[in-house]
């Protein structure tokens, strides 16, 4: 009787084990909440995912030299856009043609960015002035524009936003973005003012600037000054009629002869420091009178003609398909991806 009663009792202890065992184990995995609720990253995740994620969480920055105080300052890429099209283009433009300044601005840096320029002050990516693209820092535009600053910065700001992770393409690669205030009626090919034939900055028409304030200067040289300036001789019954000899397909001039003496219509402008290379001239007495049409070297897009565009409805994009020749809007993730990588 007893060794049947511990039989029993220890039958029903087996059993109450057997039944329980189970349960003691998995229960600690599966009744506490996860505190951490962050996925463990996984090493066989998809390579351009976790690239995408790279890019999306840095922060791109942008070095920049600036030249007046002769420092760098480090900032983030969209902030250096807003700088730029802050000093760049007239707030009172309208919002489509802020956007495409902002896209054409944001292509801009991207390649300098991939393509550094060896010319640029050590640990700079870009300088303030134009012969990168004009940027304004904070502090610079807060005094310039005082009590309206903020609601400037703010029409800025949101342009710029709503072009965000876009750049301009061309065959899948980055644009040469080039920009300017004011054209002659038309654009200039790339080669007839650089050398250089692009074929997204092709001549294309722009009557939108005709309402520019700078589509029309006046300047006087002393024949002194002028011959100094071109290196050239003017003979005193010279009336400079026909020193014109040939001009670019948007009626700018490409090459001047004065007493055998040739140069490029590019050359004078820089020389006399002329508003464009849409020029004529004339000799009153000891002066020379050049009158010029437009602002500006006249490759690529037209600030005045951008706005212009805008005016009459056409959307940011309809501005850059407009002034770039074949090209597309893309996102900048596989541009930022390749910087990532290597820096």
């Amino acid at each position: 009787m007893i060794k049947a009663k511990y039989l029993i009792v220890y039958s029903f202890l087996l059993a109450a084990v057997i039944v329980l065992l189970p349960t003691a184990i998995v229960v600690p995995f599966i009744s506490k909440p996860k505190v951490n609720t962050q996925a463990t990253p996984n090493p066989m995740a998809n390579t351009e995912q976790n690239e995408a994620e790279k890019v999306s969480e840095e922060a791109i920055n942008v070095k920049v030299y600036l030249s007046q105080k002769d420092k760098v300052i480090d900032l983030p890429l969209e902030e250096y856009v807003v700088g730029v099209v802050a000093s760049e283009m007239p707030n009172e433009f309208e919002p489509e043609a802020l956007k495409a300044q902002a896209l054409g601005a944001r292509t801009y840096i991207t390649s300098l960015l991939l393509n550094k320029d060896e010319s640029v002050p050590q640990g700079a990516d870009v300088t303030d002035t134009t012969k990168h693209q004009a940027f304004s820092e904070k502090s610079k535009l807060m005094e310039q524009w005082g009590s309206e600053y903020q609601e400037k910065i703010d029409k800025i700001s949101k342009a710029v936003a709503a072009t965000q992770g876009q750049v301009i393409v061309y065959d899948n690669e980055l644009i040469t973005a080039s920009y300017f205030s004011t054209s002659n009626g038309y654009t200039e090919n790339s080669e007839d003012y650089w050398g250089a034939e692009l074929p997204y900055l092709k001549s294309v028409s722009s009557p939108w600037d005709a309402s520019s304030p700078k589509m029309n200067e006046q300047m006087i040289f002393p024949v002194k000054e002028f011959e100094q300036k071109l290196g050239v001789n003017i003979d005193s019954n010279d009336s400079l009629n026909d020193t014109i000899t040939k001009q670019t397909a948007s009626k700018r001039v490409e090459e001047i002869t004065i007493n055998n003496v040739k140069m490029s219509g590019k050359d004078v402008r820089e020389r006399l420091n002329l508003p464009s290379t849409d020029f004529d001239w004339m000799k009153e007495g000891n002066h020379i009178v050049v009158t010029t049409k437009g602002y500006g070297h006249g490759v690529g897009m037209s600030q005045y003609g951008a706005n212009g565009m805008a005016k009459e409805g056409k959307s940011y994009k309809d501005i850059i398909k407009h002034y770039y020749t074949g090209v597309s809007i893309v996102e900048d993730k596989k541009f930022l991806e390749k910087y990532v990588a290597v820096n």
